[in-house]
């Protein structure tokens, strides 16, 4: 039987439409006019092209070194995801799952960090990182991103392991599983929806990353893809080759898209069942 639908629910479909057009159309308009030449571009941003020009984006991939600074990008977020996802979900797990003294301070000063900006640190990780001989380095960039905890990570992940029943690890205890064991077999399994939803805002967070590539490396050949686009949209004030910037905005946009439709299951799952303890 058909829910009756009431003058406040369509008022509220047409909102959310209208709400997610104003999120399509930028995207959408970024691709069209990717496809134009810069005559087109500056003569009518409306009109249509006379032809789809796709050597835009073999231009952004090449001249721009878009491709160069994609495969960085991948192999910093790709290294940084791995560590950083590691670590995170090993200290949620010590921190709710186990007892042990100190452990409240822990968090106390855990939550603390939430009142310190992140600015405030750094000018004493860039020294670190200098006299370590980590800077102009994506591999010493992987460490830095993959070592900073964040406590909004912490909570949500802790919060899902939270609510898996502590019967599983005594029955796993019983069974003569170590400390070890009962994390990697039991309790890492069952939060799979929470540790694919921290993946996700982790994989973002790294992905837009501008500030600290931008401070910590100084060759261009080692740009990932947002300070990338930084280089090149200070080049259009020389080139004004926008429609080739565009075509470069479009290709960054690529790996989000298909992060989205692979885990937004999972990302909807865990969001909402780390909310929930019973």
């Amino acid at each position: 039987m058909k829910e009756k639908r009431t003058l406040m629910d369509i008022v509220w479909r047409v909102v959310l439409y209208a709400w997610s057009l104003t999120i399509l159309f930028p995207l959408i308009w970024v691709i069209y006019e990717s496809l134009k030449s810069n005559p087109e571009f500056f003569k009518d941003i409306w009109a249509l092209p006379a032809e789809l020009r796709w050597q835009n984006y073999s231009k952004a991939w090449n001249q721009y070194s878009f491709g160069q600074s994609l495969l960085n990008t991948l192999y910093y977020v790709g290294g940084s995801l791995v560590l950083g996802l590691f670590f995170t979900t090993i200290n949620a797990y010590a921190l709710t799952r186990m007892q042990f003294k100190g452990r409240k301070l822990i968090w106390g000063l855990i939550m603390l960090s939430l009142f310190l900006p992140g600015i405030n640190a750094l000018v004493p990780q860039y020294v670190i990182m200098r006299e370590l001989s980590l800077t102009n380095s994506l591999t010493g960039l992987i460490l830095l991103s993959s070592l900073g905890e964040s406590v909004f990570y912490l909570m949500l992940l802790g919060g899902f392991m939270s609510s898996l029943p502590m019967e599983l690890e005594e029955s796993a205890t019983m069974d003569g599983a170590t400390l070890f064991q009962k994390f990697w077999r039991v309790i890492v399994p069952l939060s799979t929806p929470g540790i694919v939803t921290v993946g996700v805002f982790k994989f973002l967070g790294f992905y837009n990353n501008f500030l600290a590539p931008f401070i910590y490396l100084s060759d261009p050949k080692k740009y990932p893809i947002a300070v990338q686009m930084y280089s090149a949209n200070k080049q259009m004030e020389f080139t004004a080759d926008w429609v080739t910037l565009f075509a470069g905005v479009t290709i960054a946009m690529v790996p989000s898209i298909i992060i989205y439709i692979l885990f937004q299951k999972l990302l909807m799952e865990g969001a909402t069942m780390g909310a929930v303890k019973g």
